[in-house]
């Protein structure tokens, strides 16, 4: 059993970002010009809480990293539908980037990441924020995400552990609707994106045997023909979220050493000026 405790090193913070409750993680000394990243949690966009980032990869980035990072209570299918989820995420970012100063975030480094839904909601609204021309993110972090509505050969018939075909197929209906089994928005279900241009770089990584395994590879695959750094680390495993629940494991604990060596990485080569792009004004 998971508890979700806050840590010792970690300072958290409770606001309202309008109707939208957020966390706010910071180092307990805290650093200046750190990364500012938008970490969103999975549950499959019907099921999950902002608390999720206590146990997510996000809170080592605060705490090995001086990062501070900012968990959206976005609203759930069930309360809901699109675009209610990826609405209230994109605002928070846009808060993130018009509050970096306070909170002693470096403009040129706004980030974003998630695991699962929160995975699949990174994904878009990293396509979002590109296409609006409001916040330039940095890098991207979308951890074995659920992008696409449609079945892929490692989603359909899938009987992996903790997520399946079934349990896919009906979050995908409680979220999109009667739309679920068609063609929608990007913004909706990411791998219906033709145009990655200019989508900020990505590290992620997924078993080969969970359902989100073919989807993830398109989507970095289709990051890199559009020339952009993107990576994902493949491990043996059926356990859908494997990092979260089972971090003991030897599995486990690779994926998120290398998880941190690539964050690393990008902390030190991946930038996104936002002084140019004021909020609601097109680029």
């Amino acid at each position: 059993m998971i508890q979700i405790v806050p840590d010792k090193d970690v300072v958290t913070k409770r606001i309202q970002i309008g109707k939208i409750p957020a966390i706010i993680l910071t180092p307990a000394i805290p650093r200046d010009n750190a990364p500012g990243i938008l970490w969103i949690h999975g549950g499959g966009y019907r099921t999950g809480m902002k608390e999720m980032v206590y146990f997510s990869r996000a809170m080592n980035l605060v705490k090995r990293f001086g990062c501070v990072v900012v968990a959206p209570g976005y609203r759930l299918s069930w309360q809901a539908p699109y675009p209610a989820a990826i609405m209230d995420c994109y605002k928070v970012l846009v808060f993130l980037k018009r509050h970096a100063e306070e909170l002693g975030v470096r403009k040129d480094q706004i980030m974003v990441g998630g695991e699962s839904a929160g995975g699949g909601l990174a994904a878009a609204v990293c396509m979002l924020a590109h296409d609006k021309g409001e916040v330039n993110v940095a890098f991207q972090m979308p951890l074995y995400p659920m992008l696409s509505n449609i079945d892929t050969d490692s989603s359909i018939e899938n009987h992996g552990h903790v997520w399946n075909t079934r349990k896919n197929h009906a979050a995908w209906k409680l979220y999109l609707g009667d739309k679920a089994e068609g063609k929608v928005s990007a913004y909706a279900s990411p791998s219906w994106r033709k145009d990655y241009t200019g989508l900020p770089p990505a590290y992620t990584f997924v078993g080969d045997g969970e359902p989100f395994y073919d989807e993830t590879l398109a989507y970095i695959k289709n990051l890199q023909e559009a020339g952009i750094p993107a990576e994902v680390d493949v491990y043996h495993t059926d356990v859908h979220a494997f990092d979260m629940l089972l971090p003991h494991l030897d599995i486990s604990q690779k994926a998120i050493d290398t998880f941190e060596e690539k964050f690393l990485y990008a902390m030190q080569h991946y930038f996104a000026e936002n002084e140019s792009a004021e909020i609601g004004v097109k680029k």
